[in-house]
Parts: C-alpha cells; structure tokens; sequence
C-alpha cells in the first residue's frame, strides 16, 4: 500500500541522506514518476525533504531532521513484522509489545500517514485459521521460538510413541492455523507440527544456519513436495463444467490446477475427460461424491463401483 511505501521511502533517506531518484524508484519497486508523486505527499505530510537538479543532485532529507523509530526494541521491532498476523503475535507472547510498537511508530509519523495507518487498522483485518478449527495446544511453542530467535539447540520428545529429538531450530511457520517448526536434524531439514511436540528444552549450544537458506524458499519448495508425494492413485474421469469450477475446493491440492489445465478439449456440452492423481480411493471416492451428478469415472473400475454404490445408497435414503 502507498503509506507503506512512504514510511519505507522516508527511512531510506534518513539511514542514506541522500539518493538518486532512480536509485529510490529501482529500490521501492515503482516508476521515477510515481517516487517523484512519493515525495511531493511527504512535503504535504510536514516531511522536510527535497530535491536538488544536476550530475550530483537528488532526494534529501533537510540536515538534522529524523523520524523518532529509533526507540523500537527488538520485540517491538519483531511484533510490527508480525502485525498482519495477529494469532501469531498472540501465541508468541507478543502482543503487549505489539501494541507499543503500533504507539511508538504512531507517535512518530506525520500527520497525514498516521490517519491512513489508522483507517487500514480499521478496515482490514487478517484471520488466517479456518471456521470450526479448534485451537491446538501450544506447550512448546515458547521453547520453540526462543530457540529459533537465539540460533540455538533445541531438544525435544516428538510423534507416538515420542522419541527424543536434537534439532537446530531454523524458523517457525504458521499454515492456516497450524505452527511448524522447521528444524535441521542429522543434516537433513524436516517440518515439526508444534502440538506433536513433548517437553522442549531450549540448549546452550548454539549452532550454524546453512549458507543460503530461505525459510519462505524452503517451505515453498517443501509444501509442493509433500503434496505431490500424497497423490499416488491415478483415476481418469469426465468433469461437467460446473464439476470443473468446483474440484480445486473438493482436492485441496495445488497440482489440481495443473490437471485440469492438462485435461482434454470440452464436447459439445463443455464436459471434459480429466487425468487425476489422488491420495488413495477411499479419498477419491468421498472427494469425487461432493461433484454429484458432474462427475464419471471411466477408470479404474473399483472407483466407479464405489461411487455407484453411494450414489444408489443416497438415492434409496432420500428417495421421496
């Protein structure tokens, strides 16, 4: 958003001082034409920046003047990171310093950008856990984060039955509700769900992150993985168009869309014929029930008995 790039536009040139237009458009992502727009809103928000013509010319912050963020604390600092996350602000413990982190950076603003951060406070919000989701007990989350933000060792019981594990802690990831622990154990990078995990104990070893690791990379990569590695049952069907718009919500896997971009031409009718891997059949047959009358196995056989067998069941408990 705008006032986001202008706050991030206004620390640049209090840590720089001094840049090139272009410099500052490349940095932030947008045209020369709109830094120069940037800048004419920081002057009408009281910001005593201009701009000097020439080879050594550019974008100035007036001599002495500063913003007064300088007084955010590392929690502080963590928990504005983490602001478009509220459930994750909470389970980390920091929401106290949330809220003065919010002050500090409130205080400190101009006139004009702090009315737009309070007017995106209050009409956006972020609630990632779906409905009907039950909140997951979260005893080693705390060992688990102070680990992670200490790069030290942690160790703990993990699975059924639990087994003791010694982890280097390299991020923790919150997915739709659900926090994971991505850890280094035996040189190999394995995902943890937090609630599976027994008696953490934080370590006094510290140890090293591996050169070049990404935690957004990794998890990317990680999740697409996993979710290829569970379809493992080929089926070939024919999809109405309505079945069509309606699978990607009934599988709830990435490559679907893959699938269906790679499905044959339509009939006359818009059907289609689709080549599907899912995760066994019994999953194929309750995800493929929820398309109804859009969907026709043609293979293999025991799907399509399966279906015909709910669907003669539905029939003869529904029939009027």
């Amino acid at each position: 958003m705008r006032s986001s790039r202008l706050l991030a536009l206004l620390l640049i040139l209090q840590r720089r001082g001094h840049a090139t237009a272009a410099q500052l458009a490349t940095e932030l992502e947008v045209s020369v034409r709109t830094l120069y727009r940037d800048v004419a809103a920081l002057l009408a928000a009281g910001v005593p920046v201009w701009t000097e013509p020439g080879p050594q010319g550019g974008i100035r912050l007036m001599e002495g003047w500063r913003t007064r963020l300088d007084g955010l604390t590392a929690d502080e600092a963590s928990a504005l990171f983490l602001s478009g996350a509220p459930q994750a602000v909470t389970d980390l413990g920091l929401a106290t310093v949330a809220v003065s982190a919010r002050a500090k950076v409130d205080a400190t603003l101009p006139a004009e950008l702090r009315g737009r951060a309070g007017r995106i406070r209050e009409r956006f919000l972020l609630d990632a856990p779906g409905w009907f989701s039950r909140p997951e007990p979260l005893k080693a989350l705390p060992a688990a984060a102070e680990a992670v933000w200490a790069t030290r060792r942690l160790e703990f019981r993990y699975g059924e039955p639990p087994g003791s594990r010694r982890v280097d802690p390299l991020g923790l990831v919150l997915k739709a509700g659900t926090w994971y622990l991505v850890a280094r154990h035996r040189q190999a990078i394995k995902t943890y769900r937090l609630s599976r995990i027994r008696q953490a104990e934080v370590l006094a070893e510290t140890f090293l992150r591996p050169d070049g690791f990404e935690l957004a990379t990794w998890w990317a990569e990680s999740s697409a993985a996993f979710d290829k590695s569970l379809l493992i049952y080929p089926c070939r069907v024919r999809l109405s168009p309505e079945a069509q718009r309606h699978l990607p919500r009934l599988l709830p896997h990435e490559a679907v869309h893959r699938m269906l971009a790679e499905a044959g031409p339509p009939d006359a009718e818009g059907w289609r014929t689709v080549e599907l891997q899912m995760e066994s059949e019994e999953v194929a047959a309750d995800q493929l029930t929820g398309l109804g009358a859009g969907v026709v196995v043609l293979d293999p056989p025991a799907l399509r008995q399966r279906l015909f067998t709910v669907g003669t069941r539905m029939a003869a408990l529904n029939a009027p």
